[in-house]
């Protein structure tokens, strides 16, 4: 099958843009329960159930999505700092060179002057000793005037090339401390946000969180009966290509090869992304004791022989896109328009993820925030 790529993208959209959150699951029904209990407004001037849900929605997807932008950043931070050292290196070693060139053309200034710079005529001939001592003399200096002119030129060579190091590792430096700032930004954002919703939450009362996680339990059986659906069509599609290939002579040995290559790799990774269920989803962790998405999903193909760039924005471009009903166990599905927020797909309608702060990896409907927020489905290997 072709790859096809998808371009990165370029900034948040809030249309349509979920994360995976009990706030995010549950509160995103709240809207319809307040429109049956028809309450009024409230009069002590809290915010209505509804408002906190549109607020709290809305502070989860800015956190993940500044997640994902400080893991970008601190990737490049990691490689720029990496620069920054091998260009150090290299300058402290050419200033070494022309330090060694500045001192040999010391040592020449200094046997110029002990020898004499005086040029070769009559009278040096006649002050001479002897014959053989004025010619030894000058041939002395010529040799001299040679290497001279050689070690000026190497001294001038690296200086210049010094120079251009030195340059170079400045601007390397700028850019490293521009991505730490971005690094210190994402943090931050993260951090005001998730503290944001906390907050919100914390505000409601012990009858509203309990008819939060009602709505959560009715979301949930909603997307299993979602997930349930979809195995049934997998399942058919799959019947039928089962039966179109018992009827067919010419079948591809490389093909099938290919398939069970995959279905070995995928394996593999599900087993690792199952063996970390119930460790806690933390923003920008890769494990082992803790987990975001993307963190999850790299991973667990890292375990399989496959290596993943580290966010959702480069692995939804890191392997091959297939549509979400030829799905596979192992395929990576990735959800919002921002595509912030990434899975395992493990078969019948399922995945693995790191849902969000507070929550535990677990295995979940891909419609757990429903269909609109699927954004794509990856094959890495």
């Amino acid at each position: 099958m072709a790859s096809h790529r998808k371009s990165r993208p370029s900034g948040i959209r809030a249309a349509g843009i979920r994360t995976p959150a009990l706030a995010t699951a549950a509160l995103t029904s709240v809207a319809l329960l307040s429109q049956t209990a028809e309450a009024a407004p409230p009069e002590d001037g809290k915010p209505s159930l509804e408002e906190v849900e549109k607020k709290v929605d809305s502070l989860y997807r800015q956190a993940e999505s500044a997640t994902e932008k400080y893991n970008a950043a601190k990737e490049r931070t990691g490689k720029q700092r990496k620069q920054v050292d091998t260009l150090l290196d290299d300058v402290a070693e050419r200033t070494d060179r022309l330090n060694k060139a500045r001192e040999e053309l010391g040592s020449f200034a200094a046997a110029q002057y002990r020898t004499g710079t005086s040029v070769s005529d009559t009278a040096t001939f006649l002050l001479a000793d002897s014959p053989q001592d004025y010619f030894e003399q000058d041939q002395l200096m010529s040799r001299l005037t040679s290497r001279q002119k050689d070690a000026v030129d190497d001294y001038v060579t690296q200086q210049s090339a010094t120079m251009k190091k030195r340059q170079e590792a400045a601007k390397s430096l700028e850019t490293l401390t521009e991505t730490q700032d971005d690094l210190k930004t994402a943090k931050t954002t993260v951090q005001t946000k998730l503290a944001s919703a906390r907050e919100l939450l914390s505000q409601l009362t012990a009858a509203e969180k309990a008819r939060l996680a009602a709505l959560e339990k009715r979301q949930e059986e909603a997307a299993a009966r979602k997930a349930a659906e979809l195995a049934k069509q997998q399942a058919a599609a799959a019947d039928q290509g089962t039966s179109s290939s018992s009827t067919s002579s010419g079948s591809s040995s490389g093909s099938s090869s290919g398939s069970s290559t995959y279905a070995t790799k995928a394996a593999k990774a599900i087993a690792f992304a199952r063996a970390q269920i119930g460790k806690p989803y933390v923003w920008g962790a890769t494990g082992p004791g803790s987990y975001d998405c993307s963190g999850l999903s790299q991973a667990a193909w890292k375990a399989a022989g496959v290596s993943l760039p580290r966010t959702t924005y480069d692995q939804v471009n890191a392997g091959t896109t297939v549509s979400l009903a030829d799905a596979r166990p192992g395929d990576l599905v990735f959800f919002y328009d921002d595509v912030s927020h990434v899975g395992i797909y493990i078969g019948d309608g399922m995945m693995i993820h790191a849902p969000k702060p507070g929550a535990y990896v677990r295995e979940e409907s891909i419609y757990y925030g429903g269909e609109s927020i699927i954004h794509s489905v990856v094959r890495p290997a």
